[in-house]
């Protein structure tokens, strides 16, 4: 039955739906809501300003740091950090300081993410995943990043701040999107690849190299040091 298990911690000012149930040893922190049929999962935490929306479910030992928005239906896997400070530093007189961090998060309808992911807050405005969004495990998404519609990225994915990913994009393992680049809707990349600029045209992209013997790999290791002095080389050849 929903309902509010005796040994968790919700705030005075906090607003729960009668039909939300609140698991063991979860903490449900001030000035949150969590929607009707919400689950909120054995050992959570729900820090301060946090809305869970209805039909949410938190697994368990899920934190949402601060001034995390979840639509309808969310479903986060346990272990999950969303809201917590994005890594913003300035240096001031040869050490670093910290970047204030004032946004948020908002997840849209329908999303899903995966175990040990984590979703920093926005620096001034908010980090957006838009409905239906589907992350896998241990993704890092950095502050400011905007996710479009039902695109979906595979496991130990990571993208820098300020990154703009499209609409119906497929984004494989442990691919690198560096930040303040964009990428068009319906783009896919393949597994271990890394973004550093913007992608325009949809289609299907890749980098780095295929798995090869040891011997072969050294090989090629060893002449792809001399690439830049071999094209000079030819550069400085007579042309017909």
């Amino acid at each position: 039955m929903p309902g509010i298990h005796p040994s968790a911690v919700v705030a005075a000012d906090a607003v729960v739906d009668a039909s939300a149930e609140i698991g063991p040893l979860a903490v449900v922190g001030a000035r949150c809501q969590v929607g009707a049929g919400a689950v909120i999962g054995p050992g959570c935490i729900l820090g301060e300003d946090n809305v869970v929306g209805p039909g949410c479910q938190l697994l368990a030992r899920v934190t949402l740091v601060t001034r995390v928005r979840l639509g309808a239906r969310v479903r986060i896997h346990p272990g999950a950090v969303l809201g917590a400070e994005g890594f913003g530093l300035a240096m001031d007189a040869g050490r670093w300081i910290k970047v204030p961090q004032l946004g948020g998060v908002v997840v849209g309808d329908d999303c899903e993410i995966g175990a040990n992911t984590t979703i920093d807050r926005g620096a001034l405005e908010d980090t957006v995943l838009e409905e239906d969004v589907r992350l896998d495990n241990q993704i890092q998404i950095g502050h400011n990043v905007r996710i479009g519609a039902h695109t979906a990225m595979a496991g130990c994915a990571a993208v820098a701040g300020s990154a703009r990913i499209g609409r119906y994009c497929l984004v494989g393992g442990g691919v690198g999107i560096t930040g303040h680049l964009e990428i068009c809707d319906r783009v896919t990349i393949t597994a271990l690849s890394l973004v550093t600029a913007s992608i325009t045209e949809p289609g299907e992209y890749s980098s780095g190299m295929a798995v090869q013997d040891s011997r072969s790999w050294r090989r090629n290791a060893a002449r792809f040091r001399q690439l830049d002095q071999l094209a000079r080389r030819m550069g400085a050849l007579p042309k017909d």
